[in-house]
């Protein structure tokens, strides 16, 4: 069944920093647990972007286990901003080029890349270096600055949200991976996985004028990403969501992944040093019942590279 269908027939229902803070955290939530169980949640530290999405994805029982041969795959990074990788405005390139070899490597007919981004589309494709990483892996880059490409979904558990226009890739495509990046940002506090679904929505203008939060752990609720992989590898500990200078940046060398989009969010939030109940989206969405947010009762692997 495609995923429109899914949605519009309402059969679906459905830590790691260099700072000694960052350590201590990481230390503390993501205990090892033993490699012969299922994982709801692998962090990854130490490496660099590709080979810690290649630790962690083995970790879950590779990619076999979320992408069958001919289906199609939508990978949605956060392309939002026109600025090079190293201002981790944007997710890092060779994480979505890697996602995308694996998702072709385990047999997907078609594997597409797409955002709506916040500046101008070509641009932001171009200098986030998304783009080229993307086609160079062998996936397909389509755009989402046309309301033509929007179709609209009924939101059946909106509490502020009621409806909205979505993406067809999403509505269409197999297996949706959402790949946000961890950063700061001046509305919804932090900008992690849930927040990265306003990219595949028409109106996110709306949103942040009728109760951001809800709206974000609404559309959560609807729209589900078979798995969130959140490179945390560049962090934009402030002035985010598009930065200021490479200041704001700090390396923290870490990927958090997990089909559970809340439990990913939570996770990331205790990484930057957030509890996940100061991020009221996280905290309502957990509420809702979208996902887990307390941490203590999930299977999570550490890994260190």
């Amino acid at each position: 069944m495609k995923r429109r269908d899914f949605i519009k027939n309402g059969i679906g229902a459905g830590i790691i920093g260099g700072s000694a803070m960052a350590l201590g955290s990481y230390n503390k939530i993501f205990g090892g647990t033993s490699a012969e169980q299922s994982y709801d949640l692998v962090a990854v530290r130490g490496g660099d972007p590709a080979t810690m999405f290649d630790k962690a994805i083995l970790s879950l029982g590779g990619i076999k286990s979320y992408v069958k041969p001919n289906q199609t795959v939508v990978i949605k990074p956060n392309i939002g901003w026109d600025g090079p990788p190293e201002r981790g405005a944007n997710t890092n390139p060779a994480l979505v080029a890697r996602i995308v070899e694996h998702c072709l490597t385990a047999g997907a007919k078609t594997v597409y890349v797409f955002d709506h981004t916040i500046n101008e589309w070509t641009r932001t494709y171009s200098n986030s270096g998304i783009e080229k990483a993307a086609k160079d892996a062998g996936a397909k880059i389509v755009a989402g600055n046309s309301e033509s490409y929007y179709h609209q979904v009924t939101i059946r558990n909106g509490r502020k949200l009621k409806s909205d226009k979505v993406h067809e890739l999403i509505l269409e495509s197999d297996v949706f991976i959402n790949v946000p990046i961890l950063k700061t940002h001046g509305g919804s506090i932090l900008t992690i996985s849930m927040k990265n679904l306003m990219g595949t929505n028409w109106d996110r203008q709306w949103w942040h004028g009728n109760d951001l939060h809800q709206c974000i752990a609404d559309y959560a609720s609807e729209i589900k990403p078979t798995l969130n992989v959140v490179d945390a590898y560049r962090v934009m500990k402030r002035n985010g969501p598009r930065g200021v200078s490479l200041s704001d940046v700090v390396e923290m060398k870490s990927l958090i992944i997990s089909e559970d989009i809340v439990a990913a969010d939570a996770a990331a939030a205790k990484l930057i040093g957030k509890e996940p109940e100061q991020i009221g989206h996280i905290r309502i969405a957990s509420e809702m019942g979208v996902g887990k947010s307390d941490l203590t009762g999930l299977s999570i692997n550490r890994i260190t590279i």
